[in-house]
């Protein structure tokens, strides 16, 4: 039954195949039948993994092997409060990444919510309201205004129906249903409109229909499925943090290995050589890398809450920071999700409406000129026809009002109850002062003829003074049929063949704009004239105008985009909406070129794999997609190496999201589903928040590379100091308990303040670096060793020229190791404002971090104690230092930060490369053939 394409049927050959009855149902003993070979109407969940495997699995990574590791070598030299501090780490991290993951489990959860609970279903003649979740192919559902679609329906019986479909489809209002059969093969969902969906809304009229799939058969279904059956991807800094941590333990041992056996070759006592070669190999391995990445992305977290941004998922904040492609869906994305007319034609006029989402503030413009309605007969009179044709309500919500301002100083907020495109037209009118509320005592309704999908046309007769009126609004190729005469030049003339053509012209040069169109007509009944008959009172109509309308696009959306492009990140649109309306909204806000390339849900099917993959660079519109297709666009970007966003709100854009490098729901339009497959939420809905958002992300990863950079430079001087004092045959520079001290008074706190550090002034003009792209790349590689060499080849200098003069006594050795001791740590604290810029020291003014000041300031009262307090000197082997030791000590600590500072200088600069509009360029190519 779910494989058969119900929409092409008639209700008899539906019926037929269903096997009921239209007036009695299924019997009870049928229905159990069907209910045993179907399965129940509910959404089934994935084989779920419990809570404590779900833990335990975060205790697998490499890097918490490691750590693991570490705290061993710790535990064994004595040091039990670092033993203790990585154990904390190693539990915390664990838990932020149980939270995780657990949170992402529960999408499914949110999207059987979605499903209703009952459902009212006609069983052997008798109406009956039964839990939905029994409900079998082949039952008759009655169904009315306000009902949530129990499984996917056929409809056989409509009266005025209306779904709201946004959800599911992506369109933008409540579409019309109806029961004919449709004729094509591979109709889009959304256009499937004698077809009711498991999950939608019904917003107005009534319906009967048959159940024809049910449970993981529905289209909700193969959503859930999708979603069980999509794999979410390992983040850019998870990859790259798990490849830091096996380069890192293997370098590590390996010179840690070369230093020992250099030292015992050279003459060094074993067991002292075996402690220091221990104490290297934990000095080595920065364990409070993944600590410091931690508390960098849960600062950024914090600063990207303050911009509306929330994060789920934390190492989503990077990735992020390197997305290249954005799909952004359309309705209440880009758009405002809320309908408004823009433009209004009336007397061969064209005029223009201001003004934003259902706010009543705005202006009627011809030309750019406010047009005064009380001195133009056809405008106001098209204003009330829209009024009063219409039973949409708009609503004033009051903010709460701030301290010390008065209640009417507030801000309110504007909302329509009913149907948006009613809405749309009470909004209209609101603007030009044409109220319902000023209306009222002049005009009551008394007849009302609902819009029918048939007729295409709603009318009402409304009663005043001077007699009766009908008004009429409808489709405007239907409703200048039923008019004889036409409102132009404040006149009431006769409807021509000529001015009907103009109407048509007007009519297609908006709907070519993408705006729906509605036309608008009246006439004054006579007092003899009967009301009861619709086709008698539809008829002899006085035309008076056109509305066009449409969800209009943020205003802050266009800024956003521009962006986007400057930063190097394509935008591209997918939404379930017509064509037509995606492009004009595209060109609109600047994602389609003059000469772009859009397609719809149908082109895309009958496109293989590889032929979306050679053309997906050129693509900025993907119409009328459905939620398969999203996941394929999805999932060609990434196979051409794009990191992919994807933005959406509704159930069928959570498989996409999910799938994609980073997944942004909608906070207030969104869907539970969406959500909880989502990494990021944005609290505004606002588009422009992603930009935000990515600058974020690029600062945060930026800055996870200068603390790599800091504390590996400094690592990496460490060891040389030992090794190359091996090598040639000196005495130990450090003892191991001051190896341990340096890496204590060093690595934290500086690390820390990197990770809070303000980004640099150009980082949004560059282009997103490669998803694959190596931690080490862009020179960082080359500024760790070199620096490193530095450090350690000029702290062995102030260790031997020490050393020489001291003599050949023990005082002068532990003087020459005090020296070196001191040299090291103010060589690396140097060093920390040297990783601010990408550059040099020179080209970033070093007081501007406050809490990397203070973190250095930190740093050296931890060092100074173990120089001059007497009793812990004995401990660390150190000797206080006089004002000639300070000066060498300072002279070579600076000397690898001034001079590569120095050599940047006088070097050329290198020319820094712009952002691209990544992804493919708008081509000279034709636009697909609708």
């Amino acid at each position: 039954m779910s494989q058969k394409k119900w929409y092409q049927m008639s209700t008899e050959e539906t019926l037929q195949s269903s096997g009921t009855e239209p007036s009695k149902g299924l019997t009870m003993e049928e229905s159990e039948k069907r209910l045993a070979a179907y399965g129940k109407n509910e959404l089934a969940e994935g084989q779920g993994v419990s809570p404590v495997t779900l833990f335990l699995n975060q205790f697998k990574d490499f890097m918490v092997l490691v750590l693991a590791g570490a705290t061993l070598v710790s535990g064994l030299l004595g040091e039990y409060l670092d033993a203790v501090a990585i154990i904390a780490i190693i539990i915390m991290n664990g838990i932020l990444g149980f939270v995780q993951e657990f949170r992402a489990e529960r999408s499914l959860r949110a999207l059987k919510e979605l499903s209703a609970p009952n459902a009212k279903v006609l069983r052997e003649g008798q109406v009956e309201l039964i839990p939905a979740r029994w409900l079998v192919p082949g039952d008759i559902v009655v169904l009315e205004s306000g009902d949530r679609v129990p499984a996917d329906i056929r409809f056989i019986e409509t009266n005025g129906l209306y779904a709201e479909e946004s959800a599911l489809t992506g369109e933008s209002v409540p579409v019309a249903k109806h029961t004919a059969p449709l004729e094509g093969e591979d109709i889009p969902l959304g256009d499937q409109r004698n077809v009711g969906f498991m999950g939608t809304m019904l917003t107005r009229g009534t319906a009967k229909g048959v159940v024809v799939r049910t449970g993981m058969a529905t289209e909700m279904g193969k959503i859930a499925d999708l979603i069980q059956n999509t794999d979410a991807t390992e983040t850019p800094l998870q990859h790259r943090l798990e490849q830091l941590g096996k380069i890192l333990i293997v370098v590590a041992l390996a010179l840690t290995v070369m230093v020992v056996v250099a030292g015992i070759l050279h003459g060094q006592e074993p067991y002292g050589m075996f402690l220091a070669g221990v104490s290297l190999a934990v000095a080595a391995i920065p364990e409070g890398l993944p600590a410091i990445v931690t508390i960098a992305l849960a600062l950024g977290v914090q600063r990207m809450i303050q911009r509306k941004a929330i994060v789920r998922k934390l190492p989503s904040v990077e990735t992020l920071g390197c997305a290249s492609v954005i799909c952004s869906d359309k309705t209440g994305t880009l758009t405002q999700n809320k309908m408004a007319v823009t433009h209004l034609w009336t007397g061969g006029e064209l005029l223009e409406v201001t003004g934003n989402g259902y706010d009543p503030r705005g202006d009627i413009l011809k030309q750019g000129q406010h047009v005064d309605v009380r001195k133009n007969q056809m405008l106001r009179r098209l204003l009330q026809v829209s009024v009063l044709c219409n039973n949409a309500e708009l609503r004033e919500e009051r903010a709460e009002s701030k301290k010390n301002q008065p209640d009417d100083e507030t801000e309110g907020v504007w909302s329509i109850k009913g149907d948006p495109t009613e809405g749309a037209l009470v909004v209209l009118g609101a603007k030009a002062g044409v109220t319902q509320q000023s209306l009222e005592g002049l005009y009551r309704r008394i007849v009302e003829f609902p819009f029918d999908s048939e007729r295409k046309r709603m009318s009402v007769i409304v009663e005043h003074q001077g007699g009766r009126m009908v008004c009429t609004k409808g489709a405007p190729d239907v409703l200048v049929q039923q008019c004889a005469y036409v409102l132009w030049d404040d006149k009431i003339i006769p409807f021509t063949p000529t001015l009907k053509q103009k109407v048509m012209a007007a009519n297609e040069g908006m709907a070519k704009n993408a705006l729906r169109v509605l036309g608008l007509a009246y006439r004054d009944l006579k007092l003899t004239e009967r009301s009861e008959e619709e086709t008698a009172v539809e008829s002899q109509l006085v035309f008076v105008g056109l509305t066009g309308m449409i969800d209009p696009p943020r205003k802050e959306a266009r800024e956003a985009i521009l962006k986007c492009r400057k930063a190097g990140i394509r935008t591209v649109m997918i939404t379930g909406d017509h064509q037509t309306t995606a492009e004009a909204i595209a060109r609109q806000i600047g994602i389609l070129p003059q000469d772009g390339l859009a397609l719809n849900g149908q082109q895309l099917s009958a496109m293989s794999d590889d032929d979306l993959d050679k053309r997906i660079g050129e693509v900025y519109v993907y119409a009328r997609v459905s939620p398969e297709h999203k996941l394929r666009i999805v999932k060609s970007l990434q196979r051409q190496g794009h990191v992919v966003a994807m933005t959406g709100d509704g159930v069928n854009d959570a498989p996409a999201i999910k799938a994609a490098d980073i997944g942004i729901a909608m906070g207030i339009s969104g869907t539970d589903v969406s959500k909880e497959a989502s990494a990021l939420v944005l609290s505004d809905d606002n588009f422009a928040t992603i930009v935000s958002a990515i600058e974020e992300g690029r600062g945060i990863y930026e800055n996870i590379r200068k603390f790599i950079r800091y504390l590996l430079a400094s690592n990496v001087g460490e060891i040389l100091t030992m090794f190359l004092a091996m090598l040639a045959g000196l005495p130990l520079p450090l003892v191991p308990i001051q190896i341990l001290w340096v890496n204590l008074v060093t690595d934290g706190l500086p690390a820390m303040a990197l990770g809070v550090d303000q980004a640099e002034k150009d980082l949004m003009q560059q282009k997103p670096r490669l998803a694959k792209e190596n931690i080490f790349a862009r020179r960082l590689g080359w500024k760790i060793i070199s620096r490193g060499i530095l450090i350690g080849l000029c702290t062995l200098a102030a260790f031997y020229i020490t050393l020489k003069q001291g003599g050949d006594g023990p005082g002068a050795l532990v003087k020459a190791q005090s020296v070196a001791f001191v040299t090291l740590v103010m060589a690396q604290l140097i060093h920390v404002f040297d990783c601010r810029s990408s550059r040099s020291i020179f080209h970033r003014n070093p007081l501007q971090n406050k809490w990397l000041v203070m973190a250095v300031v930190s740093s050296l009262l931890l060092m100074l104690p173990v120089l001059y307090v007497e009793k812990l000197q004995p401990i660390f082997k150190t000797v206080p230092l006089g004002v000639m030791d300070w000066v060498l000590v300072l002279v070579f600590a600076g000397i690898p930060t001034f001079l590569m500072g120095i050599g940047s200088l006088m070097s050329k600069p290198r020319k820094r490369k712009p952002a691209s509009y990544g992804g493919g360029g708008a081509k000279a190519m034709k636009p697909v053939v609708r």
